[in-house]
């Protein structure tokens, strides 16, 4: 997996710092689609998806989550719910 990088950006006439998190996620989606055509004989062990980091940073900005005040159980109800969603189908290996 890529590294995670953070970009920071000050805005002088505005007095504002930004900053962006970015990795290269290419290798992730490429090796996700591979794995998507492999036949899988059993669910046990099975990676069912490889999510790029600043994706799941994303998800807990957007819905204001803190991760590190998450139970084990709930942090993977919260990717189990995203990774289901359509739009990030594309994350997923096993399907």
């Amino acid at each position: 997996m890529g590294g995670v990088e953070t970009r920071i950006h000050y805005d002088r006439a505005e007095r504002t710092v930004t900053f962006e998190r970015v990795q290269d996620v290419q290798a992730i989606l490429k090796a996700n689609k591979a794995r998507q055509a492999e036949p899988q004989r059993s669910d046990w062990g099975r990676l069912i998806a490889d999510i790029p980091c600043v994706i799941i940073e994303r998800w807990l900005h957007e819905e204001g989550v803190n991760v590190l005040g998450l139970p084990a159980r709930e942090f993977a109800r919260f990717i189990a719910k995203k990774i289901n969603d359509p739009d990030w189908r594309h994350l997923r290996t096993d399907k």
